[in-house]
């Protein structure tokens, strides 16, 4: 018992510090605090971690990059946004993160996601650093043309703060296919070398199969292999899935390909609830009604007739597993004693830290199987990583070839989960063994670098 009150004195004074260093970044200090719950007692007896300053070199960017982007509309008047790069830690290998265009991007959000990132790519495997960015940029309600000139400015800043072995971008919400082909044409303009600089590129100029699938694929095979340890498969199970983006559609098309049932997807309007279920037909229909017709998700309910429920997120409805799968903090304490009640025996995040952590304290209470996003949805950048691979060595594997990798990194992180979060037989802290094992490498590896 006194360890554990002088682990949690720790805790409370190191993040005290976070927080005036950082003051006002809430989703920065939510975080850092699902991190360092785990980490300052996994170090209590590594004295060299402590005196290394490990933890507290981890919790600061490498540095943090903002910049003006200005661009003209389509009536030829000028607008000013605001750009970010977070490059937060390269000790495994070059910068490696998506770049969000919303209007409720800032600072705190891209830090926590760089931080995130970290974890993330560590648990992958492969050799890649965390980073983060992005724009209040609003690419939704844009012309073509008017994307184009935004990206077109926003590179130009950006060219000079990445590379193949600097930093490489993805896309993120709101960052997609049309957004990745204007950002690396200009960054082709600018450099005059074609390179691996982005991941998430069409398959005419570097892309790679099965990226757009791979973070939606991933959080379902992860989901897959805790029902294995139950003795339990997806087959038969009904899914509530929120979002109905690139991360939701995929993760449902998997569902659907393993026998469950997704019965609700949602966009920021609300979500709809088809109790029959989304066959291939169905998520064809939202696939073209999100993609090319920039539709709300209401108009699914009013095409199949089926039940809409305006400025409400699906989590009342009941069912056997929940795949959040929209942004950050959009699954609370209340919420999640609701999915708890109704029977709920798994989650896995497709998106960010979607859940908050009164949340996870609810899932971990009741043993209900919770997959963090820095594991659960580690197979997108799991693909860039490899996209990246392929662009170094002028090659294009097969779409076999990639869904077994895929596969087989999310039963590695799976694992490595277990290894260090399993607490008793019956008992795994799937959170505390991703964030311990993602922290080891990445610490491991600032240790060998000495101070720098």
């Amino acid at each position: 018992m006194d360890i554990q009150v002088n682990a949690q004195e720790k805790i409370n004074s190191f993040m005290a510090g976070l927080k005036r260093r950082n003051p006002g970044e809430t989703e920065f200090q939510q975080a850092v605090q699902e991190v360092v719950t785990h980490i300052i007692p996994f170090i209590e007896d590594k004295p060299l971690y402590q005196e290394m300053q490990i933890l507290e070199r981890l919790c600061e960017p490498d540095r943090v990059v903002i910049f003006r982007v200005c661009w003209e509309d389509d009536k030829g008047r000028i607008r000013t946004q605001r750009g970010y790069r977070v490059q937060h830690n390269n000790s495994i290998g070059p910068y490696k993160g998506g770049l969000r265009f919303h209007h409720s991007v800032n600072q705190s959000i891209l830090k926590f996601l760089a931080f995130e990132q970290t974890f993330k790519n560590s648990l992958t495997g492969l050799p890649m650093g965390g980073a983060k960015g992005g724009s209040d940029f609003n690419p939704k309600d844009k012309s073509d043309n008017e994307v184009m000139r935004f990206c077109q400015s926003f590179m130009t800043e950006l060219t000079r703060h990445i590379g193949q072995n600097k930093d490489v971008p993805a896309g993120d919400i709101g960052v997609g296919a049309r957004e990745i082909g204007y950002l690396f044409g200009q960054h082709k303009r600018l450099s005059n070398e074609f390179t691996g600089i982005l991941t998430g590129k069409g398959m005419e100029y570097g892309g790679s199969p099965i990226r757009v699938e791979a973070t939606g694929y991933g959080a379902v095979y992860m989901m897959e292999e805790m029902l294995k340890l139950r003795n339990q498969q997806l087959e038969g199970k009904t899914c509530l899935i929120s979002g109905s983006g690139n991360v939701a559609q995929y993760a449902t098309e998997k569902c659907i390909q393993l026998g469950a049932k997704v019965v609700t997807m949602s966009d920021s309007s609300g979500f709809m609830h088809d109790p029959d279920g989304i066959d291939q037909e169905k998520l064809e229909y939202i696939v073209d009604l999100k993609t090319n017709r920039r539709g709300r998700i209401s108009d699914f309910a009013k095409e199949y007739g089926v039940e809409f429920y305006p400025d409400k997120r699906p989590w009342g409805i009941p069912c056997d597993l929940a795949f959040p799968c929209a942004t950050q903090n959009e699954l609370n304490a209340e919420q999640a004693t609701t999915l708890v009640k109704n029977g709920c025996m798994g989650v896995s995040e497709g998106a960010n830290m979607p859940t908050d952590l009164e949340g996870i304290r609810i899932f971990q209470q009741a043993n209900t199987l919770f997959a963090p996003s820095k594991a659960a949805n580690a197979g997108g950048v799991a693909v860039s990583g490899l996209e990246m691979s392929q662009n170094s060595a002028r090659i294009t594997w097969k779409e076999e070839e990639l869904q077994n990798l895929l596969q087989g990194i999310m039963q590695d992180i799976h694992e490595s989960c277990v290894e260090y979060g399993r607490e008793s037989k019956d008992r795994i802290n799937y959170l505390k063994g991703a964030n311990i094992a993602g922290f080891t490498k990445v610490a491991n590896a600032m240790l060998a670098y000495g101070v720098v």
